[in-house]
């Protein structure tokens, strides 16, 4: 018999964020249907079914089933459309991608095998032990724990012996990583205790890759995902264990519509299908630490915590490369083993500065400096905008043109010159664009007797190497003075994680070069003291009203010209005063990003959705007015950045 079924069409337009009435003879909520939409076909999900049309409505057949997805995830993305802002249709895409068939004779692009996992260990420790054993006594229903210890403490093998309890219970489970990057390492020691079992999902994947992998998933062969953010949608039947591993790191947030957090995501996920969710971290957030259950793991396994030197880059001559880090790679360079360096900037220089003018060279679209890289040209890190550099200063014509700072490429060039004796692996974003690249480097690095990996972020990233004895952060302060409530919180994080890439399997050592030596992240970080900085941040954002103790919710417009935002956004801040609860900050101008002017508007509530829910409405209200005079708006709830 055939029924009524609301569909939400896979469309972006936020005018047509609704569900359609449609004719079904067989589907269940979660049916994936091609249906007729305007003089278009379009795929959509079944949201709701019911045996009578809504009053005056003539419904038409659905053209076809395609697929299905399980009710609880439509239940996710229609959660999320609504906490973040969006739309059904872009949440509900999020859990049912486009599955394109395979072309006749395509080939599969050759696989890169992960490296291999560690052997289990013996025994347990006694706080190994206890942790589990409080997880998996919540399997089979709801339970959200912190999972904390030093870098090297058994983080992983906890998570490793909690799938194997959920898979013997008939359980899956997924595991996330914050980066791509990551993702080989973690397959690889899934993959070798339950081998085809581990499926992996991720954004660098193919699109006949994903879907393999979902089929895989979504019949039961595959029990474990693995993979990063998106990894959280995957169809996963009966689930009943979330590990996500990282915590702290703000890779976890998507930076376009759905604007969801995979953290945030997670915990909804699991009170859907009363699972449990593992947050591990040697450094947690400050949110996390408030708020969960905490399940202390202590040291460092095997060895200690290697010891941190701060040298004081005020008192010496070489930059990028000081005396002591110099001493300290001719001491690798003589005895063997590797080194991983920090610099959390790209290019050779972050910016050209004319020393007799002041003339910084910068962006014309975006309000920034630009940054000399290797090629000779000046590149924009936000627009992609590049030109030559120039030889002298395009203002006052003199040739005092000057290098501020330093950048991965440089700091290449500077090792290179001075322990040549070394191999050298660079990582960060220019590297690693190539697919594949990522995986040959690490694999290399690994293999690799003398040898220094360098680069972003993303070596400090839970990366475990043998034979690592000098782990160093070239330049500790890129991140402090950023315009941020979370600037002291990241640059700690940063500064403890890559020091825990030290001395796991061998005397260790570790160096933090600053300008500012007695700056309390970097202080505390050369002292592993994770408990006093979370006391101290936490104490200073109560007194500010910052998460945990409230919520953010960051609305930012851009246009061609600096006054529309602005207007914009102090209409929507005086329809937004009366709401209970809620206080805001701004409107404020931002720097201008690929030729648009921005303004920003911030709310700080106990509850998003006050906030999230009263904009949208009178954000799409104004929509077409807003279009035709060029302006573009972004809500964005839990916002992991505020420039």
């Amino acid at each position: 018999m055939s029924r009524y079924a609301s569909v939400v069409p896979l469309v972006s337009t936020r005018a047509l964020a609704r569900p359609f009435t449609y004719l079904v003879d067989d589907a269940e909520v979660g049916t994936i249907v091609s249906v007729p939409f305007g003089k278009a076909r379009r795929r959509g999900v079944v949201v709701a079914l019911d045996d009578a049309p809504p009053s005056g409505v003539e419904a038409v057949p659905v053209e076809a089933v395609l697929g299905t997805v399980p009710p609880a995830l439509v239940a996710l993305a229609l959660w999320l459309a609504d906490y973040y802002g969006s739309t059904p249709a872009r949440a509900l895409a999020l859990v049912a991608p486009a599955a394109r068939t395979r072309r006749a004779g395509a080939k599969r692009r050759a696989a890169v095998e992960d490296p291999p996992g560690e052997a289990a260990p013996a025994e347990l420790t006694a706080t190994q032990e206890t942790a589990l054993a409080r997880i998996v006594g919540a399997l089979g229903s709801t339970a959200h724990v912190l999972l904390h210890g030093a870098t090297g403490s058994g983080k992983t093998e906890v998570y490793l012996r909690a799938c194997e309890a959920a898979l013997a219970r008939g359980l899956g489970a997924i595991v996330l990583v914050p980066e791509i990057a990551l993702t080989p390492q973690t397959a690889g020691r899934f993959r070798t205790r339950f081998g085809d079992r581990v499926a992996v999902l991720h954004s660098r994947l193919t699109e006949a890759e994903r879907r393999d992998e979902r089929v895989r998933i979504a019949s039961g062969e595959a029990r474990v995902v693995v993979g990063a953010r998106s990894a959280i949608f995957a169809p996963v039947d009966g689930l009943g264990l979330v590990c996500v591993d990282e915590e702290h790191d703000a890779s976890y947030k998507q930076d376009s519509d759905p604007r969801y957090d995979a953290r945030t995501v997670a915990a909804k996920r699991a009170a859907l299908e009363d699972a449990v969710v593992v947050y591990g971290s040697a450094t947690p957030r400050p949110e996390s630490w408030a708020r969960l259950e905490r399940l202390d793991l202590g040291a460092r396994l095997g060895a200690p915590m290697p010891p941190v030197k701060i040298v004081d880059l005020r008192r010496e001559t070489g930059y990028p490369l000081s005396t002591p880090l110099l001493a300290e790679l001719g001491a690798v360079a003589d005895r063997g083993g590797k080194a991983v360096l920090l610099l959390n900037r790209r290019g050779v220089a972050p910016a050209l500065h004319c020393r007799a003018c002041g003339l910084t060279e910068r962006c014309e679209l975006c309000d920034v400096a630009l940054t000399l890289h290797g090629d000779g040209r000046l590149h924009c890190h936000h627009c992609g905008a590049v030109r030559p550099a120039p030889e002298t200063c395009r203002s006052c014509g003199a040739a005092e043109v000057a290098r501020l700072g330093s950048g991965t490429e440089h700091l290449e060039t500077e090792l290179a010159a001075c322990v040549p004796e070394l191999e050298l692996y660079r990582l960060d974003a220019d590297t690693t664009a190539h697919p594949g690249r990522l995986a040959e480097t690490l694999a290399a690095f690994r293999a690799a007797d003398r040898a220094v990996l360098l680069g972003t972020q993303m070596v400090a990233k839970g990366h475990h190497f043998e034979g690592v004895s000098l782990a160093a952060v070239v330049d500790a302060d890129t991140g402090l003075g950023l315009p941020d409530f979370r600037a002291e919180e990241r640059t700690f994080q940063l500064v403890t994680q890559l020091a825990g890439r030290s001395g796991r399997d061998a005397p260790g050592r570790v160096i933090v070069q600053t300008y500012q030596p007695d700056a309390r992240p970097i202080a505390l970080a050369a002292r592993h003291a994770v408990d006093e900085f979370l006391a101290g941040e936490l104490e200073r954002r109560e007194a500010l009203g910052y998460p945990p103790f409230r919520q953010l919710v960051r609305i930012v417009v851009s246009g061609p010209t600096p006054d529309g935002p602005l207007a914009v956004l102090g209409q929507l801040r005086a329809r937004l005063e009366g709401v209970e609860g809620v206080d805001l900050l701004g409107p404020a101008p931002l720097l201008r990003l690929r030729g648009r002017s921005r303004a920003q508007l911030l709310a700080k509530t106990d509850t998003p959705r006050r906030v999230a829910v009263p904009a949208g409405r009178l954000l799409a209200a104004a929509a077409a007015a807003m279009r035709k005079d060029g302006l573009a708006v972004v809500v964005d709830v839990e916002p992991q950045s505020q420039g």
